[in-house]
C-alpha cells in the first residue's frame, strides 16, 4: 500500500451506487476508509437521458464530482468515474463503454486517472412499434437484470420513464406511450446501479487505477507514475522499415516530469509485414 493514502478517508463521489464495486477494491488496495456524500447530486452535471445537458468532458465531470463530494464531506481524498457510450473509436460499428476513473488528492495536490474502453456493453436503443419488437429488444439488452428506459421518441424527454426492471412496469408503460404519442423508443439504462455490465467495466478501471496509484516515480516517489504516451515505429519483420505499431510506452511523472521509455510493450520486437505500409500498402 502507498503511504500517501493508507489510513485516510476517501469519499466515493457517486449517486448511482458505484461504491458497490469501488469501495471494496480501493479499501483493500490503497488502505483507505471509504464514505459517501449522501447529499451529492451528480445529475446536476448532466444525465444520459438528456434532461440535464452534459457540458463537461468526462475527465472534467469526474473532477467536478470529486470536488463536490469533498466540499460536502470535508474529506480531502475522493474518487469518481464518468462514463460515455457510443461507437468504439477504432471498431466503428461496435458500441463501447468509455470509462474515466479519477482519484483526487487535495492534501498532496495530486490527480491520478485512468481510462478503460470496453466493448462489453449492452448500450443500444430502438424505435418499437409492437410488443414483439419491444420484447426482442429487452431480451437482447439482458432485461430484466439490466434496466430499460422508455420515451416517446429518440432524444425526447416526453413520456420518459427510467429504471424499468420488471415486465409489469415495461409493458403498460409501452402501451401508454403508443396510446398517447403514437410512438415509443426503448433504450438501455446506462446508470451504474441499473447496469451490471457497466459495473464490471468500472471494476476493471478501479483495478487499473489502484495499480497506477501504487506505481511511484523512481525520481521523486510521487504516486501515479504510468503510461502517458506511446512511441510508434516497431520495425517490420520483413523489410525492417518502421511501422505504425507501438515500439515503446512512454511513462512520465506528473510532478517532476521524469520520463522513461519501455520498449516492446506487447512482447514483439518486429511487426508482421501485413501491418507494414511498405510491404502491404
Amino acid at each position: 500500500m502507498s503511504h500517501w493514502f493508507a489510513g485516510r478517508r476517501l469519499v466515493v463521489a457517486t449517486k448511482h451506487q458505484k461504491e458497490r464495486v469501488l469501495a471494496p477494491l480501493v479499501e483493500s488496495g490503497l488502505g483507505v476508509r471509504c464514505l459517501l456524500a449522501d447529499a451529492l447530486d451528480t445529475d446536476q452535471l448532466g444525465t444520459f437521458t438528456g434532461e440535464v445537458e452534459r457540458t463537461l468532458d468526462p475527465l472534467g465531470a469526474a473532477r467536478q464530482k470529486c470536488r463536490m463530494a469533498m466540499d460536502l464531506t470535508g474529506c480531502d481524498l475522493a474518487i469518481a468515474s464518468e462514463g460515455s457510450f457510443g461507437p468504439h473509436p477504432h471498431l466503428f460499428f461496435t458500441p463501447a463503454d468509455d470509462e474515466v476513473l479519477l482519484l483526487m488528492d487535495r492534501q498532496h495536490d495530486l490527480e491520478i486517472y485512468v481510462r478503460v474502453i470496453s466493448t462489453q456493453t449492452n448500450f443500444a436503443g430502438a424505435a418499437v412499434n409492437t410488443e414483439d419488437e419491444l420484447l426482442r429488444f429487452a431480451a437482447m439488452a439482458r432485461f430484466p437484470s439490466h434496466a430499460l428506459i422508455l420515451r416517446s421518441d429518440a432524444g425526447q424527454t416526453t413520456g420518459l420513464l427510467k429504471g424499468i426492471t420488471t415486465y409489469r412496469q415495461l409493458l403498460p408503460a409501452f402501451h401508454a406511450l403508443l396510446a398517447t404519442f403514437g410512438s415509443a423508443y426503448v433504450e438501455t439504462d446506462m446508470r451504474a446501479m441499473y447496469n451490471p455490465m457497466r459495473m464490471q467495466v468500472i471494476e476493471a478501471a478501479a483495478q487499473k487505477l489502484i495499480d497506477r496509484a501504487l506505481s511511484h516515480c523512481p525520481t521523486c516517489n510521487t504516486p501515479g507514475f504510468g503510461r502517458t504516451d506511446v512511441k510508434t515505429g516497431l520495425p517490420c519483420g520483413l523489410c525492417g522499415l518502421p511501422t505504425r505499431s507501438v515500439l515503446a510506452d512512454v511513462y512520465r511523472c506528473q510532478r517532476c516530469g521524469h520520463a522513461e521509455e519501455r520498449s516492446f510493450p506487447r512482447g514483439l520486437e518486429v511487426e508482421d509485414p501485413m501491418y507494414c505500409d511498405f510491404c502491404n500498402p
